[in-house]
Parts: C-alpha cells; sequence; structure tokens
C-alpha cells in the first residue's frame, strides 16, 4: 500500500524552502535587525556562522563510504569537468548575452549566475537521486564529495578569475586569507574529527543539519535586509524577478542537455550516466550562501547575487526528483 503524505511529512520534506520564504519575507518587513549596524549584528554573527557550517560539513562527510567509486575515471572526467570547466564557460556566455536579452538586468544579477557556475555540486540530495534512479550510489558520493571538498578553494578561484575578465572584482589576496581562516581550516578540522565523532554525528545527523540550515537562513535573512535597507527592490521591480528565474529555467535545461549529451558521446553505463547527470547539474546552496558572504559579504547587492542560486535550488529539486522516478520505473 503507497504511503500517503500527511501535512507533517511534507512540512519536514519542505521546510528549508519554506524557511527561506519566510527569511525574505521578514526582510521585506523588518529589515532594520538584519542589516548593517542592526541588533543582530550580522557582521559579527556571520564570520562565526560561516565557520560552522564548514566544519559541520567536514564533520558529516563520510570519507570512508567514498572510496568504492575512486577508480571509474570516466564518471570522475565527466562531473568535475561539467562543475568546474563546464559550468563556467556556460555562465561566461550568459553573462555575455544578458545585455542583450536583458537590457534591465543589474550588475549584481549577472555576477551572481556566475557565481552559481562555480559552486560544487550537491552531496546529498546527489546521493539520494541517483540511489532512487538506481545508479551508481558509490560513484556520486565520491564525485560530490570531491566537488565540495576541492570547491572551498577552486570556487572562489573561479569565482576571482570570471570577475576580473568581467571587470568586476577587485584584490584576492586578503580574501584568500580570510577563506582559509574561515572555511579551509574549520573543514578539514570536521574531516579529521570525523573518525572519533563518527557515531555521534549519524546518529545526530538531522540536527547537524538542522543547525547548517538555521545559519544559512540566518545569511539569507541578513543579505535581503541590507538589500530592503538600500533601496535595491525598489529599483528594479518584480520584473526582475520574472527574468532572473527565466534566466535560472535556461541555464538548467542547457546543462542537463550538455551532460545527457557527454554521458552518451563517452558511452557510459546506464548507472554512471545517471550518477554523472544527478552531479553534474547540481548546485549546493549549502556551501554557496556562505561562500557568498566571504567573497561579497561588503556588497549590499549580496541578496541580489544569491538571487539565482536561491532560484535554481528548488528547480534543481524538483526536476530532477521527476526524472529520478522516471528512470526508476523504466528500470522496473
Amino acid at each position: 500500500m503507497a504511503s500517503s503524505i500527511t501535512p507533517a511529512s511534507w512540512l519536514r520534506a519542505n521546510g528549508f524552502l519554506l524557511g527561506l520564504v519566510l527569511v525574505v519575507a521578514m526582510a521585506f518587513l523588518f529589515p532594520g535587525p538584519g542589516a548593517r549596524g542592526g541588533v543582530l549584528h550580522p557582521e559579527l554573527v556571520g564570520n562565526g556562522g560561516i565557520a560552522l557550517i564548514l566544519f559541520l560539513q567536514g564533520l558529516s562527510l563520510a570519507v570512508e563510504k567514498i572510496r568504492d567509486g575512486a577508480a571509474n575515471w570516466r564518471l570522475h572526467l565527466v562531473v568535475q569537468s561539467f562543475t568546474f570547466v563546464i559550468f563556467p564557460l556556460v555562465g561566461l556566455l550568459f553573462d555575455h548575452l544578458a545585455p542583450v536579452l536583458w537590457e534591465s538586468q543589474p550588475a549584481a544579477v549577472r555576477q551572481g549566475f556566475l557565481y552559481l557556475c562555480v559552486l560544487p555540486s550537491t552531496v546529498s540530495t546527489s546521493v539520494v537521486l541517483t540511489a532512487v534512479a538506481r545508479g551508481n550510489v558509490a560513484g556520486a558520493l565520491f564525485n560530490a564529495a570531491l566537488s565540495n571538498i576541492v570547491g572551498v578553494v577552486i570556487t572562489p578561484l573561479l569565482v576571482h578569475g570570471l570577475m576580473r575578465s568581467t571587470g568586476s572584482t577587485g584584490s584576492f589576496g586578503p580574501l584568500l586569507v580570510k577563506i582559509i581562516l574561515l572555511t579551509l581550516l574549520p573543514f578539514a578540522l570536521g574531516m579529521g574529527l570525523r573518525p572519533w565523532l563518527k557515531e555521534l554525528v549519524e546518529r545526530r545527523k538531522p540536527w547537524v543539519a538542522r543547525i547548517s540550515n538555521m545559519i544559512i537562513l540566518f545569511i539569507v535573512y541578513t543579505a535581503f535586509c541590507d538589500s530592503v535597507a538600500e533601496n535595491i527592490w525598489g529599483k528594479y521591480g518584480a520584473l526582475l524577478t520574472v527574468q532572473t528565474v527565466a534566466g535560472v529555467v535556461v541555464l538548467f535545461l542547457s546543462i542537463s542537455l550538455l551532460a545527457g549529451g557527454a554521458c552518451r558521446v563517452l558511452g557510459l553505463e546506464r548507472d554512471d550516466r545517471i550518477a554523472a547527470y544527478f552531479c553534474a547539474v547540481k548546485k549546493t546552496l549549502a556551501m554557496g550562501v556562505p561562500l557568498a558572504m566571504l567573497i561579497f559579504g561588503d556588497s549590499p547587492d549580496l541578496s541580489l547575487i544569491l538571487l539565482p542560486t536561491m532560484f535554481y535550488h528548488p528547480l534543481q529539486l524538483f526536476a530532477n526528483g521527476l526524472l529520478a522516478n522516471r528512470w526508476a520505473r523504466a528500470k522496473g
């Protein structure tokens, strides 16, 4: 008998997305507390929150489970190439086309699309969707984990390179020091402590995820508070949202077609094609938000920069969830 979806189970499954909507609404209604200089002191809490998120990600990363997928080099080539090469190149193409397609689109949203394109893949949802579709779970876990490990350094480097090519960045040295202190060191510390804390973390995994999600929601709230306080949204109106959603849909479809085509050209087996697709087209919001605060934190346009990533997140969950179930039924 098929299990029915109760309101409680639906809320648990969609709580984070609902939280994103709620904190954005709160920022428009009550921007003062979360804006710079507000009583919540986002400029102080944010740095500690970023370090804690990366520490928990390192602590939760099941490195001991990824060895089985380490030898499949063709799968790794497809996923890592799409994550850190093909996706950024497509982002550059979008950046060049943006002035032609959307004359009124602000530069911050264009930066946001570039930023989205250089983020690592997700870990948990890539693995879950691959398992649902009956694909290569070990390969998906290896590649998703690898992209997150190297993405802590590669993503800021790619942001600097892409933004410099569009004339939108400054000195990188101080940023690199800050990234090492607030992301790489906590992430490495979490990975180093995992052998001793693994059982505790696995038992408390829901709470680990909730803590990270709460920090992410806080960062999103403060980012939108700053934009409301600066009256950024009054300058662009609802048209900006429509343009951004349209751009995200086109980007997702483009990458999906390219990833599917690359898997067929390389002759990957069905299980590997599924793992490659789900890892290649997905982008992490969990790491994307704290890294954005580090890289663009001084900008009042941070909410606009995060906008493409925030729209891409639910789209990839919805579309890939449908695909995973379809591929599972096709296998029988």
